[in-house]
């Protein structure tokens, strides 16, 4: 089917890729159906559009080729929630806010969004320590391993 998007006009997905977030995402408690679209092949980076809303959609970033020390836990509750049984199904995304040059944009560290690739289901969850990880980390240049 196709959708209207933000950033990428019309485009076309399929079906089986669309990720359902159970309650929404934090301040966007309506909008449950998302899909990610790659941005650019070059970058670790894609959009996180609503299918619901078009005017809805989220440039994402693959945290750890901006920061390779980049470690968390997720607690139990919020895997029992993305129904996670292997590691190797889960990815995570930061929010990235654009600046006027990509190297002074910066992600949520504090707050990534997982998803568990096999059963299509996605979560922002914040992150206790907060100190360690800040709400604004300056992206600067790629250090990590997806160069």
């Amino acid at each position: 089917m196709n959708i209207e998007t933000k950033f990428l006009g019309t485009v076309e997905i399929n079906d089986t890729n669309i990720v359902t977030f159970e309650s929404g995402l934090p301040g966007f408690p309506d909008a449950q159906k998302f899909v990610l679209l790659p941005l650019d092949a070059d970058l670790p980076l894609v959009v996180l559009q609503s299918i619901e809303q078009q005017e809805l959609g989220f440039v994402l970033a693959y945290p750890f080729a901006f920061k390779k020390d980049y470690t968390f836990e997720i607690g139990e509750e919020d895997k029992a929630d993305l129904q996670i049984e292997q590691e190797e199904d889960v990815i995570a995304y930061t929010v990235v806010t654009l600046k006027e040059t990509f190297q002074e944009s910066t992600m949520n560290l504090l707050a990534p969004i997982i998803i568990n690739t096999a059963k299509k289901l996605g979560k922002q969850i914040v992150l206790q320590d907060s100190s360690h990880y800040p709400l604004r980390y300056p992206i600067g240049a790629m250090e990590g391993s997806a160069e």
